[in-house]
């Protein structure tokens, strides 16, 4: 089957561009400052042309049945991911014509002052993108602020699901069906022990 082929080689992706390291002694601190045994960089995945078409392929795969017209999510992660996803998605057949937005962090302090910069309308339906979930709490932000301007977010989609701090619980708690291109089980099958 072509996704779980393309789902295998975006796993081996993220151990060939080093994006993903574990460590069951030490460990890595995350931007919650809790530990984890796990770090998994997008950023320096999505820096890679091969890694950044196996992520839109996988990511056009799983929105196709979905009603959708934009997607994107917080800076400064999604931004990539929603671009990658929109070209792909432009050029796929069938064809998909989804625009992108990116929620700032804070709303700008001049010019428009806007929240949400991109292509969107009042009651588009939207996706809310994010690099990796452990706690939700990224993703959660951008979906406030994305139903905040009027735009219907039923879906949320993610490269990696850390499986750790009930992240999946919090974000299907928001109503939210959510979309994992890989979990972190498929990482540690990929490299078995930790380097």
């Amino acid at each position: 089957m072509v996704i779980e082929t393309h789902k295998q080689q975006l796993a081996k992706a993220f151990h060939d561009t080093q994006s993903f390291k574990w460590d069951l002694g030490i460990g890595f601190t995350l931007a919650s400052g809790l530990k984890s045994p796990f770090y998994v960089d997008c950023r320096s995945l999505m820096a890679h042309p091969g890694s950044r078409r196996l992520v839109a392929s996988l990511a056009y795969e799983s929105l196709r049945p979905v009603e959708l017209n934009c997607l994107g999510g917080l800076e400064i992660g999604a931004i990539s991911i929603a671009t990658s996803i929109s070209d792909f998605a432009f050029s796929a057949q069938p064809a998909r014509t989804w625009r992108t937005f990116v929620v700032r962090k804070q709303a700008k302090d001049h010019g428009l002052g806007k929240l949400i910069e991109g292509s969107f309308q009042p009651g588009d339906r939207a996706i809310i993108l994010d690099d990796v979930l452990t706690s939700g709490g990224s993703l959660l932000k951008a979906v406030a602020a994305a139903r905040e301007a009027s735009l219907i977010v039923t879906h949320a989609l993610v490269i990696v699901d850390r499986k750790e701090q009930d992240g999946r619980k919090k974000v299907e708690a928001e109503g939210l069906t959510l979309l994992s291109l890989l979990t972190i089980d498929d990482l540690t099958r990929t490299q078995p022990s930790p380097s």
